[in-house]
């Protein structure tokens, strides 16, 4: 099961009063868990940044003037996505800046049931406390000290782990769900961890190492550590 968690940063509040995004970051699960792959772009509003929403992320007319226009990164975004469910917090202003957009240039919208929001979610679990991303990040013990502005990657990564625990923990079913059956001949598309290109060095001083082996020695010929070794 592919999962999409999504934020994005603008200009303002309101696209069809001329507001934009000027960056989106993704983050890719893979059954509930973070895969690597990443999406980061940086994108040219084609108008000058309010003071207001430049306090907000820190993104201003030098920095964005050299970056691309949502008309050449569009496609590239929608290929990434796909079909796969869209985790957002407060999905409803992201999905309407993203759809304003597409339909701008012509390209499919993206259907609102695509997305999952992470803020309805934490407000039926938790009536009455706050639900801002922060706020959760406190509630569930994440580390977000390095959020001193909102940026649409960072704030992905943060909400990847807010989902998770959203959800019932990081591994919230435990890999026992039943997998889908194979076809004979279907290609096996299942993500599995890549293997690791170095073992880890052991963790073990050579002191305890031998303070171990000392303990083994006394066990006697028929000890299960013997067995296994």
């Amino acid at each position: 099961m592919r999962e999409i968690v999504l934020d994005t940063e603008t200009t303002g509040f309101d696209p069809e009063s001329g507001d934009r995004i000027v960056e989106i970051g993704a983050v890719e699960l893979m059954n509930h868990m973070a895969t690597g792959e990443t999406y980061h772009q940086y994108i040219n509003p084609e108008r000058s940044m309010p003071e207001e929403a430049f306090q907000v992320h820190g993104l201003g007319d030098d920095f964005l003037r050299d970056k691309p226009k949502f008309a050449q990164i569009g496609r590239q975004f929608l290929d990434f996505i796909g079909t796969s469910k869209l985790i957002i917090h407060n999905a409803a202003f992201d999905i309407k800046f993203l759809n304003a957009e597409l339909r701008w240039m012509g390209l499919p919208q993206i259907p609102w049931e695509q997305a999952l929001d992470t803020l309805e979610i934490a407000r039926k679990r938790f009536p009455g406390s706050p639900a801002s991303l922060d706020a959760l990040c406190r509630r569930f013990g994440i580390d977000n000290t390095s959020r001193t502005l909102h940026g649409a990657l960072l704030d992905s990564e943060i909400l990847a782990e807010v989902y998770l625990e959203l959800i019932g923990g990081r591994q919230p079913d435990f890999a026992l769900s039943s997998a889908p059956e194979r076809k004979s001949g279907e290609p096996d598309t299942r993500w599995t961890p890549k293997p690791r290109p170095n073992p880890l060095p052991s963790r073990l001083t050579e002191a305890e190492a031998a303070a171990h082996a000392e303990f083994i020695g006394k066990l006697g010929d028929d000890a299960l550590w013997k067995q296994l070794g």
